[in-house]
């Protein structure tokens, strides 16, 4: 229980700040787009965080460690540093889209937004779930076995196809087009992340050349 109450108390604490942020450069409180958006990132991460946390640890351990200092390689440290400077800038440019009235975002794509954080924050999620060593940086841990059912049969990384389902929901849901453009940099990030991590996969972790062979698409089926 103390292990589920720090989980949340660290979420209550995230939220906290993400909220502060948003509404200090929105400069109001009345942004109903920032306030659904804090609800549903909230549920899609707290009830995951407390399920892994009960179920499996070591995997709730796994996807806190991340950031640039967490990855081994020089590569990494700089995509994941470029990722999120991404992700701070579609919610700054987002916010003070909602203060400057740059753009007007129907309700309705605001809410297909929020549909799109929930069900990548969802995969995300779900992945953990179904291969325990997926992890928020990139390595071969010993003993790590190869999983290419569930998801991973699908595609190759269905971990980053929800991280992209999620940063393409972030701006929309908090009501602005603007906000889409360091989508942009943030994709090639992830791809550039996706082909170096392939090179040490097929090193490292057995079975994975083949598994790359029958699994076509890398981050969306029928794409790429």
């Amino acid at each position: 229980m103390k292990a589920v109450a720090r989980v949340v108390g660290f979420g209550l604490v995230e939220l906290t700040v993400f909220g502060l942020v948003l509404f200090l450069l929105a400069g109001t409180f009345d942004y109903w787009q920032a306030w659904a958006f804090l609800v549903v990132f909230a549920l899609s991460t707290w009830i995951p965080s407390i399920f892994l946390q009960r179920a499996d640890p070591a995997a709730h351990q796994r996807r806190k460690r991340a950031g640039p200092a967490a990855e081994s390689r020089t590569l990494q440290k700089v995509l994941i540093a470029g990722w999120y400077a991404s992700l701070a800038a579609m919610v700054v440019v987002s916010a003070l889209d909602h203060r400057f009235s740059w753009s007007s975002v129907p309700a309705a794509i605001c809410v297909l937004g929020d549909v799109l954080v929930a069900v990548g924050l969802g995969v995300t999620s779900l992945v953990v779930i179904q291969n325990s060593f997926a992890a928020s940086t990139v390595q071969v841990e010993t003993g790590q076995q190869l999983v290419s059912t569930g998801l991973y049969g699908l595609v190759r990384h269905p971990m980053y196809t929800g991280n992209v389902l999620t940063i393409v929901g972030f701006p929309l849901a908090l009501g602005s087009y603007w906000g889409l453009l360091p989508v942009v940099p943030g994709l090639m990030m992830l791809v550039i992340r996706i082909r170096d991590e392939e090179k040490l996969l097929v090193e490292q972790l057995d079975g994975y050349r083949e598994y790359a062979q029958k699994a076509r698409y890398r981050l969306m089926p029928y794409m790429w």
